[in-house]
């Protein structure tokens, strides 16, 4: 395995790219920030809004919601420039009491609010169909927080859908790719973590098209003939989680008692019970887990150094989320031994190998680590 010389970033992500030195190119994507005109930026977003505000006949703009100090930020921002927004939401089986009050904090501030919820009978086979064919709890989940949103906008002809930071920009894209502020079909095939599928891959005996109706994608062709524009707000503001959470937080937005559920932050991946499979299944495919993403953007944002990032992993350790996967588990009607069944299909043996009982990965970023 080698990993980023930079940040901590192994070359198993997808879409990650290192160059001659040995850098990966989030890492170089997000120096590339310091050389931004941010004025500029902002003047640009002035008039992405001014152009929304006059083809509004109502709500000038969708934000995607869960409640999260991203989304949070989002809606702050866009109240500050005087947008008025229809907040969206796609309502996660596993809401927690957390992720629930900060919900209410961010509708509170002064938006209206839909809370879309999908019938748990089909959440239920579509998330285990998931599983078991693509190794992956939220492939369900991704189709109904990047399609929904844009289908309230398209069928309310509202002009506007504003997202928040550009996870392509973020966490890695080839550096001939446009790593801005549009999201369209072409960007959710590759970067929308559904790994390119839409309902039609899913729809069999057990699950139909009509039940799948809530997952339904867009056409660009629907998107243009609307005049809708989808943009990232990270784009034309700048992202930084931690910067988000110190503007959401000072408005209310409350953090995790149980500190860190996954990763790095105690106030990310707070509101939803089933997100922390999501990112422990990396660790089967890829050889990483969520810190490793947490700890790169600390480093990429100036506030440690590798070796300290280094030293986090060591001294944290497994973080398997025993107590969300015996909640999946009974969710979607199977045992914990089985829900390991299935990830067990997915471990990589391309970096993963079999030594005294015990799978291990060569030439991993922790020498002593204490594999399971």
């Amino acid at each position: 395995m080698r990993y980023c010389v930079n940040c901590i970033t192994p070359e198993t992500r997808p879409h990650i790219r290192f160059n001659e030195k040995g850098i990966c190119n989030a890492c170089l994507s997000h120096a590339t920030k310091k050389e931004i005109d941010w004025k500029h930026r902002e003047e640009a977003f002035l008039k992405v809004m001014e152009h929304a505000k006059s083809r509004s006949s109502g709500y000038d703009c969708v934000i995607p919601v869960s409640g999260g100090k991203d989304s949070t930020w989002q809606v702050i921002k866009c109240l500050e420039y005087g947008l008025n927004p229809l907040a969206v939401t796609w309502k996660t089986p596993a809401r927690t009491a957390v992720g629930e009050r900060n919900l209410e904090n961010l509708v509170n501030l002064g938006v209206d609010h839909i809370d879309f919820q999908v019938n748990p009978k089909v959440e239920k086979k579509f998330m285990y169909e998931a599983l078991v064919r693509y190794g992956s709890t939220a492939i369900p989940m991704h189709m109904a927080i990047y399609h929904l949103p844009v289908r309230v906008a398209l069928n309310y002809d509202i002009p506007l859908v504003v997202w928040g930071e550009n996870g392509a920009f973020e966490y890695g894209c080839d550096e001939d790719e446009e790593k801005g502020f549009v999201m369209d079909n072409a960007w959710l095939k590759k970067f929308g973590a559904a790994q390119g599928l839409t309902i039609h891959d899913f729809v069999s005996d057990t699950l139909t098209e009509k039940e799948l109706i809530p997952y339904k994608g867009f056409t660009d062709e629907e998107v243009k003939k609307k005049g809708l524009y989808s943009i990232f707000l990270g784009y034309y503001l700048g992202w930084d989680p931690q910067k988000a959470f110190e503007v959401a937080q000072k408005y209310g937005f409350q953090t995790s008692q149980r500190g860190a559920r996954t990763g790095y932050y105690d106030f990310a991946d707070i509101d939803d019970d089933f997100i922390s499979l999501h990112h422990y299944l990396k660790w089967y495919k890829f050889g990483f887990t969520r810190l490793f993403d947490n700890l790169s953007l600390e480093i990429r944002n100036g506030r440690m150094s590798r070796d300290e990032a280094i030293r986090i992993v060591h001294e944290t350790g497994d973080q398997t989320p025993h107590e969300d996967i015996d909640k999946f588990s009974a969710f979607v009607g199977i045992t914990r031994e089985r829900f390991f069944q299935i990830a067990e299909g997915f471990r990589n043996q391309k970096i993963w190998t079999k030594q005294n009982g015990a799978w291990k990965i060569e030439g991993f970023l922790i020498a002593d680590w204490r594999w399971q």
